[in-house]
Parts: C-alpha cells; sequence; structure tokens
C-alpha cells in the first residue's frame, strides 16, 4: 500500500507522520512553490498535543510557541468575565500551545523529511483531479511551469484545505461557503507579555465587536517582548473573498476598537503594531454526506471546514490523521479502511461544525452582551454564574473531544 497527500498543511503533515509511523509508505504533494511561515496564530488543544505527543512532534512545537496557561473572558469594557486554566495549569497530561500557523507547519515539515527522506514533500505540484484505476488511483498533477503529469497510488487523501481541488471533483456543484456574517481581521504584534504573559483572552461580542487575542512567541528580541497574536471579529453584511492570506485594511474595522483602552492591554495601539493585516470572512460549509469514492478521501479542512470559533480546526484535522491510519492498519483492504476512518470522523465533525455555529465557549460572551444590553456591570454574578459559565465551556469540550476524562480513555 502507498498514500499519496495532497496538501503539506498541518493535516498532511501529521497524517505522513503517522503513516511513517505505522509503516505505511507515502508521499506529499503541495502547491505551494515554498513554504513560509505566514499566517497568524492557531492553538493546539490538548486532544491535538496528545496525538502529537504519540509522534515526538510536541515537545518541537512547545519549543517553539507558547504553552497556554487560562483562557480568560472580558466585556468589551475589559471587565473580567470567566477564567479557567488551560491545558496542565487544567489538569491535562499534555498541554494548550499557542503558536504562529507557520511555525507549526515548517516544524512539522522538518520533521516529515528528516524521518521519511528530503523527497518526501515535493513542493509546486498541485493536485487537480483523480480517477480510480483498479486497486488504486491515478492523479492528474500540475507542476509550476504549468505541465501536467500523472502519479499512481494506492490511496490519495485530499488534505488540501478550503478551497480543495480534490473535493470539488467530487461535489462540484456544492456551491459558495455560507458566511456567518462575521468578518475577521488577523495580524501579529511585537508587544510586552500582558496578564499572565501565557493568556488566551476573549473579549466583547460579535454584535459590537469582539477581539481574540493571546501570544503565539516568546521573548522574539532578547528583552522579553512576544509575537502577539489577535483577531478582530465585527459584524459585516458581505463576505469578502476566501483566503488565508488576502491584505486587510485597517479602516474597515478599527474604528470599532478605538476606545478599547484597558489597564491590561491597549488594543488599538496593538492592532496598529501589525506590520500587515489579513482578512477572512467566518465562513463554513454543510456537513457532506460522504467523504470518500472508490480509493480517495478527505481530511482536516478538505473535508470539514468550519467558522474558526473554538479553537478546534487544526485540533480535528489532527484527530482525522490519527484515526485514518489506525483504520489503514486495522485491515489490508484500503477501501474498507476509508470507509471505517469516514465512520469514525465524519459525525464527530459534523458535530462541531454545528456546534462552532451555534455554541461554542465564546457563547459565554454572548450571554453577557444580551443580559446586559452591552453595558458594562457591577458584578459578574449579577449577570450570569460561574456554574453557567463553566458548563458552556465544559459541553464544547465535550463535543470537541478534549474532555479530560475522554482523552484519558484514548489513552
Amino acid at each position: 500500500m502507498n498514500v499519496l497527500i495532497a496538501g503539506a498543511g498541518i493535516a498532511g503533515l501529521t497524517l505522513a507522520l503517522e503513516l511513517h509511523q505505522a509503516g505505511i509508505e507515502c508521499r506529499v504533494l503541495e502547491a505551494v512553490p515554498r513554504l513560509e511561515p505566514i499566517g497568524a496564530g492557531i492553538n493546539l488543544l490538548p486532544h491535538a498535543m496528545q496525538v502529537l505527543d504519540g509522534l515526538g512532534a510536541a515537545e518541537e512545537l512547545e519549543r517553539v510557541g507558547i504553552e497556554t496557561k487560562e483562557s480568560v473572558f472580558f466585556s468589551r469594557y475589559g471587565q473580567l468575565v470567566y477564567r479557567e486554566p488551560a491545558g496542565r495549569f487544567a489538569g491535562y497530561e499534555h498541554p494548550q500551545v499557542s503558536i504562529h500557523r507557520g511555525d507549526a507547519q515548517l516544524t512539522l515539515l522538518r520533521l516529515v523529511r528528516d524521518r521519511l527522506g528530503a523527497d518526501a514533500v515535493k513542493l509546486g505540484r498541485r493536485v487537480i483531479g483523480v480517477a480510480e484505476d483498479g486497486d488504486g488511483v491515478r492523479v492528474a498533477v500540475l507542476d509550476e511551469a504549468g505541465q501536467e503529469s500523472e502519479e499512481r497510488a494506492t490511496v490519495l487523501v485530499g488534505c488540501d484545505g478550503v478551497h480543495s481541488a480534490v473535493r470539488a471533483q467530487f461535489y462540484p456543484d456544492e456551491g459558495d461557503p455560507l458566511y456567518s456574517g462575521v468578518t475577521m481581521w488577523r495580524g501579529v504584534t511585537p508587544w510586552r507579555p500582558f496578564l499572565s504573559g501565557a493568556s488566551m483572552v476573549r473579549a466583547g461580542w460579535l454584535a459590537s465587536g469582539k477581539m481574540v487575542v493571546y501570544p503565539v512567541r516568546d521573548d522574539i528580541d532578547g528583552a522579553g517582548t512576544q509575537l502577539v497574536n489577535w483577531v478582530a471579529e465585527v459584524e459585516r453584511p458581505r463576505p469578502g473573498r476566501r483566503d488565508w492570506n488576502r491584505s486587510g485594511r485597517l479602516e474597515d474595522f478599527i474604528d470599532v476598537f478605538e476606545d478599547w483602552h484597558f489597564d491590561w492591554l491597549d488594543v488599538p495601539a496593538l492592532i496598529r503594531g501589525a506590520e500587515k493585516v489579513l482578512e477572512y470572512p467566518m465562513v463554513d460549509q454543510d456537513p457532506l454526506p460522504r467523504w470518500t469514492f472508490g480509493h480517495a478521501t478527505l481530511l482536516g479542512d478538505a473535508a470539514h471546514p468550519m467558522v474558526p470559533r473554538g479553537s478546534n480546526g487544526a485540533g480535528q484535522a489532527v484527530l482525522d490523521a490519527r484515526a485514518l491510519r489506525r483504520a489503514l492498519e486495522s485491515t489490508r483492504d484500503p477501501q474498507a479502511a476509508l470507509h471505517r476512518y469516514e465512520e469514525e470522523r465524519r459525525p464527530a465533525t459534523a458535530a462541531v461544525v454545528e456546534t462552532n455555529r451555534r455554541n461554542p465557549p465564546d457563547t459565554i460572551l454572548k450571554e453577557v452582551y444580551e443580559r446586559t444590553g452591552d453595558r458594562p456591570f457591577r458584578r459578574i454574578e449579577d449577570v450570569i454564574s460561574q456554574e453557567e459559565m463553566a458548563a458552556i465551556s465544559d459541553s464544547y469540550k465535550r463535543v470537541a473531544a478534549y474532555d479530560k476524562d475522554m482523552l484519558r480513555r484514548q489513552g
């Protein structure tokens, strides 16, 4: 058996490490000619770190990222709403790691090349189509010069992201992504440590502006300065183009946050300190009725693009990779393995997609916004109880599969 992986993002590279560890031959084709540390921050939650630890990647990722100590919720007036410890600080066996997406991707790329060989990942090779061929697939590939060639494999796994060519072949009439009504602008800014120096902050609410802020690199200048990731989320009537690297403009959203001057963070100054601003509509797609067609299947964002709320997109891709590896190990019939993988992961990820739409962890802030009428409160206990907020948080962890009891059962 040999597996061809379309896409060298976090999903595809994690899958390559899983398959190599299982003794299954694989190779990765990536469309871009160079992988660079572009984008912004992500969080690797304890369930993802548990899997990555089993691959011998966790220590490297912790070294380049920041171990998150706490998740903290504030009103848009800078008032503390709710605080809970994160990762090991909450009693998990594995940490939560806040990390620049590019740092995570390049770390995994280096590990793949170290273990599988320098040619295991080929850049400038875009998968554009797949056809069944007896006991495997023929895969059409386009190189940088526009020349088309063909690759043969037992299995093709489409890890080619939200613009997946593999998904588009299976579902050519799927239509545009579903817009949530919210656009986000993102950036990274050199900034002095705030709060614990390892806090993930969510503040405000979408109707009047919401911020997500956390550090992703530590001591970038030898003087303690961190690289801080920020995401500004604002309701807008029309979405922009879905492109993780699309440039954004300060004037399109900065007015919403001009008066966000807190004793622990000057939000407009943080935003203006970014060298580059990226714009992305908060969109997803309805869960698919199937991922697997013959000897080809989907994984990660190609299978289940979700609204980026809950810090869980990368984590679900990592869980996909583990499930596919186990399915391929369990049988000599690759098609049966792909169906077994899909039966496990498609319902689980569909539940996360639906929960990210309706009831992610930041629903805590929605409750405060609605119950206060978007006004400052005197005591948060007069608005919402600690027990109710903990229940919202715990409910999401169960759906997303990083409840502590679940992780202990999984080993």
